[in-house]
């Protein structure tokens, strides 16, 4: 965690968090703002298993919209990559408002060289 918590353009204020009575991390979510964008992303979003299915991550998202926008946000995204088989995840995000506007197909690439050797020699195969 303290990778991402070091990393640009994490910001503490935008980690929200749900804290289990018995002071473990029940739910979590990351926003990263975008300033020009005026974007907010909501990236990783997660409940612990044993605290699902109590709307924990409802709260989480809702709190997390007002703290965004609060922090100049006027657009919400959330990626949810594996959708079609999480149902569940689905319609947490439609239960809060997210509409549906792509449905991306993610490309990946196998790095077979270092990314220092691509800028030197611009080769990206």
């Amino acid at each position: 965690m303290a990778g991402v918590q070091a990393a640009w353009p994490y910001r503490d204020d935008l980690h929200v968090l749900i804290e289990a009575p018995d002071g473990t991390l029940a739910a979590t979510a990351i926003i990263w703002s975008d300033p020009v964008s005026l974007t907010a992303e909501f990236e990783p979003v997660g409940t612990h298993r044993s605290y699902r299915r109590r709307s924990l991550a409802t709260a989480l998202l809702w709190h997390g919209m007002h703290v965004a926008r609060d922090a100049g946000a006027q657009t919400m995204l959330v990626a949810c990559v594996s959708a079609p088989v999480h149902a569940a995840a689905r319609e947490l995000y439609y239960g809060v408002g997210f509409e549906t506007f792509a449905r991306d197909v993610p490309y990946v690439k196998l790095v077979k060289q270092s990314i220092s050797e691509w800028s030197i020699r611009g080769n990206l195969s």
